[in-house]
């Protein structure tokens, strides 16, 4: 969506808006190298040089990110300084907000009206850091007294026409001198288009009426040079050469025949002469070979003694490190054993000196024997009870054997309590 409005606001400016900036940068890249600015910073700063669309677009940018807007602000700085204004050099770490808002106030001092918010500079590139750097350098080149001038533009001449000359066009001039080199080494093949010209013209003359009286020329000579350097171009003499024809190949092939023999002759020498060279240097090598050989055969049987006495020693270290590998694991299986056993001792002797089950038995006995206490207490009360209730009843029933005068070994009524 950004570039899309981007976009838009490049189409209401106008069609080259777009190619604007690359215009700009051109003229700031221009207007640096007047300041000196490669001296005074790339070298100062050891930085490489600035292409001409550096500044357009982040595509310039390099492995790290932040290289551009580094740049941006040390040339920011060192524009400011020169323009007269003391500005700090901003530091590769600083905080990248604090440094474009001290540039944009360094700007609106120098009375440019800026209009665009400072996060268009973060990036380090585009329309507006072109912007910002192109008038600060218009500043420095006022502070130093430098102007731009219109340039001065020489006078054409229209008569005058440029000749190109073709290599593979042939004119008149390179024909008369070609023939004039050939007649330094064949005095047979001399032409000479002088005089082909006054044959031709007297052949012309002969065949022709004769006039009455004598021709006079009427043509300025002048005139006649300018008309013929104007058709000079126009009289070609072109010649092709067919590279399909067999006849340019048998030559070519005996031409290239000719120059491999050449150069056969002069390099089999060199191989001669180095084959001779290896020779002998093998020869050399060989017999320096067989006296080390010779010098040191004792010395090799030793060390072939020695070596099968190593192989020995070896065979022999296996078969006793199988034996202690063997021996190691059963001490491991032994081991492994005996902590078992050891952490059962110590679970059951720990079971059996700790005095919590019988602390909990005496505690259980104690709270058993309050509640039986208890217990009784209360059986007593509920016989108490029982025998006051039973008390209470025989009193009343012989209350009412009293009243009725019922004999006392009568039976009692049904439903009494006894």
């Amino acid at each position: 969506m950004a570039d899309d409005g981007r976009r838009g606001e490049e189409e209401d400016r106008g069609p080259g808006a777009a190619h604007q900036v690359f215009v700009v940068m051109e003229c700031l890249l221009e207007k640096l190298k007047v300041l000196n600015f490669e001296e005074e910073v790339l070298a100062k700063h050891n930085m490489k040089n600035l292409s001409r669309h550096y500044f357009v677009s982040s595509p310039y940018l390099a492995s790290n990110p932040g290289e551009q807007f580094y740049m941006f602000t040390i040339i920011a700085s060192w524009l400011i300084n020169v323009a007269g204004r003391p500005f700090t050099e901003p530091q590769e770490y600083d905080e990248p907000n604090a440094t474009v808002a001290n540039v944009l106030a360094e700007l609106r001092a120098f009375g440019v009206k800026v209009d665009f918010p400072p996060s268009k500079l973060k990036s380090g590139s585009g329309e507006f850091v072109c912007y910002v750097l192109d008038r600060l350098a218009e500043e420095a080149l006022k502070r130093r007294g430098f102007t731009f001038k219109r340039p001065n533009y020489p006078a054409e001449n229209p008569e005058e026409e440029s000749v190109v000359e073709d290599d593979a066009e042939l004119t008149l001039s390179k024909v008369e001198e070609e023939m004039i080199e050939e007649a330094d080494d064949d005095e047979e093949n001399v032409m000479d288009l002088e005089a082909l010209k006054l044959r031709t013209s007297h052949s012309e003359t002969e065949s022709s009426t004769k006039p009455d009286e004598i021709l006079e020329a009427t043509v300025d000579a002048a005139e006649w040079n300018l008309e013929v350097e104007r058709v000079l171009p126009q009289l070609k003499v072109t010649i092709r050469t067919d590279n399909k024809d067999w006849r340019i190949h048998v030559d070519q092939m005996h031409q290239h025949r000719d120059g491999i023999k050449s150069s056969l002759k002069e390099a089999k020498s060199y191989l001669d002469k180095l084959q001779e060279d290896i020779g002998r240097t093998l020869e050399k090598v060989s017999s320096r070979e067989k006296y080390i050989n010779n010098q040191l055969e004792h010395l090799i049987q030793d060390y072939r003694s020695a070596q099968a006495k190593l192989s020995e020693a070896k065979e022999r270290y296996q078969q006793a490190s199988g034996g202690v590998t063997e021996r190691t694991r059963v001490l491991a299986e032994v081991s492994e054993e005996l902590e078992k056993v050891k952490q059962e001792m110590e679970e059951k002797g720990s079971s059996m000196s700790d005095g919590a089950p019988v602390v909990k038995i005496k505690q259980s006995l104690t709270k058993l024997k309050q509640e039986i206490v208890q217990m009784d207490v209360r059986i007593g009360v509920v016989e108490h009870t029982l025998l006051q209730a039973k008390l209470k009843e025989k009193s009343n029933m012989t209350r009412d054997m009293n009243a009725t005068n019922i004999p006392e070994n009568a039976a009692p009524p049904t439903g009494a309590f006894a």
